[in-house]
């Protein structure tokens, strides 16, 4: 994580600038006949594979509609294809609650900084912009992203593989804003809530926590702007939580309330919700019973190839370019290895620009000459940590956590 440097994003991003673009954000939630009439059909484990696309919803181009209400969009996997970053305008969607504000006005907004501290906080946006400025590359994604790869299948939204993306991430740093507070001596978590509400009174607020060593390493931030633009409304605005290297889970959109707390948080999204089998992979049999269950956190490494889709046939006999993406999870990209004999034998990629440990990391190759017939074309992240793609998917009762080596199948002719 760098200060941000005097370039064309800094002027983009001037206090000056933002304060001036930061008004009223605002949208209108797509009706549930909000699409084009255009779908596309995804690889998944079972039917139905058919999603539509839209472009319906405010601040977001072409988009595959998991879900309207709350809004579930996925990014298609040829976006993944076109650079680095994810643009904001093909971000992924996801949201838990249908209550969602449909505006919110910077000039009135505030984050409370509350709780075990010396001084309670009501910080606005323009207090925010005075701070010390970070700017950190990173991956976000959602625990359930692949779980439409499930078998047996699981509930739950049927995600491909585009319940992600990546951005650069510009605000300040957790740290700063806790220190300004004050921690007290013996608060040991602090919990986030945004904006957001049950659609039920007796439902849950969504919160979630981190240890307070995690929330005060100088990595976790408060974002006001990704990819040098304001965070669209659908994916935050006007603040958010960025927890780099961990699921999405933890980075709380519409960030509006933050407590330290001086005791562990059981509150059902910390306790319940999210958590996964305390085994390798996150994985049980489909029936397994008596298994600790710990919450979900940290990310694992994954690749994917993105100019080739599964079913592709190209001609035998002549080398293509294969190209990807790959991330290290809570590390960075060691190394990338592709196979197009089924896994038998991996042969080093060539590694894209460096954008930090958090970040997806471009890799490729060029095929060798294929003869006549299938193929199964394999791409291998191995993180700084040592951690390796497995070859075999993992499977729990909540799809969490995909990470297996993931095969595009295509025909030479």
């Amino acid at each position: 994580m760098t200060h941000h440097q005097s370039d064309a994003r800094t002027q983009a991003l001037s206090r000056r600038a933002l304060l001036r673009t930061m008004g009223i954000a605002g949208i209108t939630l797509a009706s549930s006949s909000a699409w084009a009439d255009q779908s596309i059909r995804l690889p998944l484990a079972g039917e139905p594979r058919e999603r539509p696309m839209t472009h319906e919803f405010p601040q977001k181009r072409d988009m595959i509609l998991q879900r309207t209400r709350p809004p579930l969009l996925e990014t298609p996997m040829e976006v993944f294809d076109r650079g680095v970053f994810t643009p904001n305008d093909r971000f992924y969607v996801r949201w838990h609650w249908a209550v969602i504000p449909t505006s919110v006005d910077a000039s009135t907004f505030r984050l409370t900084v509350r709780g075990h501290v010396n001084q309670v906080l009501s910080l606005s946006i323009d207090d925010l912009l005075k701070m010390p400025r970070v700017e950190l590359a990173a991956v976000n994604q959602c625990s359930g992203n692949s779980r439409g790869f499930f078998a047996p299948r699981v509930p739950g939204a049927q995600w491909a593989h585009g319940a992600m993306g990546n951005a650069r991430w510009t605000g300040v740093r957790l740290k700063d804003v806790l220190d300004r507070a004050g921690v007290k001596s013996g608060g040991i978590q602090v919990r986030f809530k945004g904006l957001d509400e049950p659609v039920v009174p007796e439902a849950p607020d969504i919160k979630k926590s981190l240890d307070i060593d995690h929330a005060r390493d100088g990595e976790v931030m408060i974002a006001f702007a990704m990819n040098g633009e304001q965070l669209p409304l659908l994916n935050g605005f006007p603040l958010r939580l960025i927890v780099p290297g961990w699921y999405s889970t933890y980075w709380v959109k519409m960030l509006s309330d933050i407590e330290v707390l001086d005791r562990p948080d059981d509150n059902y999204w910390m306790a319940t919700a999210y958590t996964i089998p305390d085994t390798p992979h996150a994985n049980v049999t489909p029936g397994q019973t008596g298994v600790k269950m710990v919450p979900i956190s940290r990310m694992t490494p994954r690749s994917f190839i993105t100019n080739i889709a599964d079913g592709a046939s190209l001609p035998s006999g002549a080398s293509a370019e294969i190209r990807g993406i790959a991330f290290g999870g809570d590390t960075g990209v060691a190394k990338v290895e592709y196979s197009v004999d089924d896994g038998k034998t991996w042969q080093p990629a060539t590694l894209g620009e460096d954008h930090g440990k958090y970040s997806f990391r471009r890799w490729q190759t060029n095929l060798p000459p294929l003869a006549t017939g299938r193929h199964s074309l394999m791409a291998r992240c191995t993180n700084l940590a040592g951690d390796v793609q497995p070859a075999e998917p993992n499977w729990n009762n909540s799809g969490f956590m995909r990470d297996v080596i993931e095969p595009v199948h295509i025909t030479t002719t």
